[in-house]
Parts: C-alpha cells; structure tokens; sequence
C-alpha cells in the first residue's frame, strides 16, 4: 500500500508520497510514487500513484506515449488545460483497464488503482485532481482544499482539523509531513523515504523536490515535536468532572 496527499492552497500545491511497495510481508521494495512532467514557462504537472504498482507504471507509460483522447492523440506535455489533463489520465486508466483487466481477473488479481493529478497550465490557475481506477476524477476546491490516497485515515485528522485554502504553504509542507508521520507509525504498508515537491501559483516550474530518508535531520524534529506536543496537549486537558 502507500499513502499520498496534496494541498490545494491559494499559494500552490504541496505533493507528498511514500514510496513503500509490497509484494507480501517478506517482499518490499522502493519505487517513487510521483511523476511529473515540466515545460519550462508554460505547465507543471505531477502525478502521484497508488495501488497495484505494475497497474500504475503502464497508466504512466501510455501517458507518455500519448493517449487518444476526442479523436486526437495527447500527451501530459500537450493538452490544453487542467481539465483535459485529468480526462487524458482518467483514458489512460480505461485503456490499461481495457487491455490487462481480463488477465488480471483471471489470475485474481484486482484492477487497484488511483491517481491524484496536480499542476498549472498557462491561462488558468493550478488545479488538483483525483483520478479513480473507473477512470473518473473529482477536483480539490477552496472548501475542500486536500485530497488523498492509499491509506489515507491515519493522516486525516490533522489536515480537518487545520488546513484550509489560506494555509502558507511553508506551514503545508509542515502540515503534510505529520500527515505522513502519523501514517508511518500506524501503518507499516507506508514507508520511507518520501518524496515532497512544492508548486507555487504561476511560478511553472518546480519551486520545491526532494527525497526525505529517515535520517533527514527536520523530518525527525518534526516527528519527536509534534509527539512531544501531543503528550503534553494530553496532559493539559481536564479530567472528566464525572471522576470521582
């Protein structure tokens, strides 16, 4: 399993993905999870996976051979906006679908798969997406600015509780690392390293990537910080009025 998140914020978009993969208890490997694709002044686009990781490889390799999409073939690097960007990923999820799916039920394996589509293309503002393995997609709004994938309800609390379309992405890419955080300690299908990037509105290039292992220095002051707090946000709190 795996586990990604991405912020919809008013100054950009804040990606994260672990790169865990798992083939049984005794079988686990690192792959990255987030793709992207850049034209310099004009678009970024990032994709991260989560599923079956033979599924999500082929969905990104026909993406980049070009997918047919109302009659004309396109690429990541060619549609003319967000929107389509999210039709083009949710086509190519039909057709690895349409090609293997048979095989795949054959052999009892299930058709897992989803997708989150994040980036900016010049003449309208950054959008983020959620592709479903049905080839479907729903879209981050200023009510809703996070979505997510894989494992998702271990790093949920943090983000209802605090994040919202006016969170300084500084304090995003703070918010998402305890996200994962709370992710790694619950979940051992999650895994490190991690991979993190940062797009800010308009910028059309890469603002932020990096690869954190467990020995990032911040990383670990964020894990032992925000436990600290949480004992002590523990210990402050009132008994119950109802204990004798």
């Amino acid at each position: 399993m795996t586990y990604c998140v991405g912020l919809y914020l008013r100054e950009g978009l804040v990606l994260l993905s672990d790169t865990r993969t798992n083939a049984g208890v005794d079988n686990i490997s690192v792959f990255s999870k987030m793709q992207s694709e850049e034209v310099p002044g004009e678009r970024v686009l990032v994709m991260l996976s989560a599923g079956n990781l033979a599924i999500t490889q082929a969905v990104w390799n026909r993406l980049q051979e070009g997918v047919q999409l109302d009659g004309s073939r396109h690429t990541l690097r060619t549609v003319p906006n967000m929107f389509r960007a999210a039709q083009l990923v949710g086509q190519a999820v039909r057709d690895v679908f349409a090609a293997d799916g048979a095989a795949l039920k054959a052999q009892d394996v299930r058709f897992d798969i989803s997708l989150m589509l994040g980036g900016q293309i010049a003449g309208e503002p950054p959008r983020l997406f959620l592709v479903y393995a049905a080839g479907n997609f729903i879209e981050a709004t200023t009510d809703t600015p996070f979505l997510q994938i894989g494992e998702h309800k271990y790093g949920k609390p943090i983000l209802d509780r605090v994040v919202n379309f006016e969170t300084p992405v500084a304090d995003g890419m703070k918010l998402v690392l305890i996200s994962m955080d709370s992710t790694l300690r619950s979940n051992l299908t999650v895994g490190m390293p991690i991979d993190l990037l940062v797009y800010r509105t308009d910028g059309f290039a890469v603002a932020l990537r990096k690869r954190i292992t467990e020995e990032d220095a911040y990383f670990r002051m964020i894990r032992e910080g925000w436990s600290a707090a949480l004992r002590q946000a523990y210990l402050e709190l009132p008994r119950p009025d109802w204990v004798p």
